[in-house]
């Protein structure tokens, strides 16, 4: 199908960009690297007025390092995302998410804050960012403001943004040192997660000191698995204890059934699935 009839924005700037979004009302919608808008326009599931690109924003692109996170601006490809040894040797577990995403042209294409933004509930990226407790730097007509990610998801493709708002860049601490994995459960190959495991863990002399752990499509937002987490804290990194921790898994989920998985078949999903990422992650 063809999209409807849109008017075409391409600003230079953030600031541009949002004088953009707040002249062109509640109907616009921002362009990022296009794998999931485009989509939709063209099965005219959305008809908004205006499209704000943002590939002209220059400044929203790009890894650095700021104190004790690095910095990942909204507008940087998986690709590069992939590719950068800030994200390889301080957060390996947006690498390896990264890593699952759709195929190698729509990582080309697709933006990390793309992603992020259309809060796809069976997309990869927001349980790792919830896990690592990133941050979200939003920039609207009163200036930045910046939002936990764990507040930055709200529901089914439904973020804290508000209309006139952009996510310009994501703040992740540093997690350097410790193990990470991504675990998903898919169908068939480059399809999203029917459900999927983020886990990231520092141990100490074959004792778990730390875990951060998040479940993708287990709810309509990532869910922090924080009962996996306390399981896992102070306990020997072997296979018995990880499997106790991992019967938590499930726990405070509300997974949604469909065409893939029901209800049951997800939180045993999320067990197994558990049971794995934190192995990998933990090494053993």
């Amino acid at each position: 199908m063809i999209p409807a009839n849109f008017d075409y924005v391409a600003p230079a700037g953030v600031d541009e960009a949002v004088r953009a979004l707040a002249e062109a009302g509640e109907d616009a919608k921002v362009l990022a690297g296009g794998q999931s808008l485009l989509p939709v326009l063209r099965m005219r599931l959305a008809a908004p007025t205006t499209i704000v690109d943002l590939r002209k924003v220059g400044d929203m692109r790009g890894v650095r390092e700021d104190g004790d996170a690095i910095v990942i601006g909204a507008m940087t490809t998986h690709y590069e995302v992939q590719r950068d040894p800030l994200v390889a040797e301080h957060a390996e577990l947006i690498k390896l998410a990264t890593d699952t995403v759709a195929d190698p042209q729509v990582r080309h294409r697709g933006t990390f804050g793309g992603a992020l933004a259309h809060a796809d509930p069976a997309g990869d990226l927001p349980a790792p960012a919830v896990a690592l407790g990133a941050e979200f730097v939003i920039a609207g007509p009163s200036g930045r403001r910046t939002v936990p990610a764990a507040e930055f998801f709200v529901d089914f493709f439904t973020t804290a943004l508000q209309p006139d708002e952009l996510l310009v860049e994501v703040r992740v601490p540093k997690h350097t040192g410790w193990g990470a994995h991504y675990e998903k459960f898919n169908r068939v190959a480059q399809a999203w997660s029917i459900v999927g495991v983020a886990a990231c863990v520092r141990a100490d002399g074959g004792t778990i000191a730390e875990a951060r752990v998040a479940l993708t499509n287990m709810a309509a937002t990532p869910v922090r698995a924080t009962g996996v987490e306390n399981a896992l804290v102070g306990q020997p990194a072997n296979a018995e204890s990880i499997k106790a921790a991992a019967a938590h898994a499930a726990e405070g989920t509300s997974p949604t059934a469909d065409g893939n998985a029901d209800e049951r078949y997800r939180k045993h999903l999320a067990e197994v699935l558990t049971g794995r990422a934190v192995a990998a992650a933990a090494g053993s």
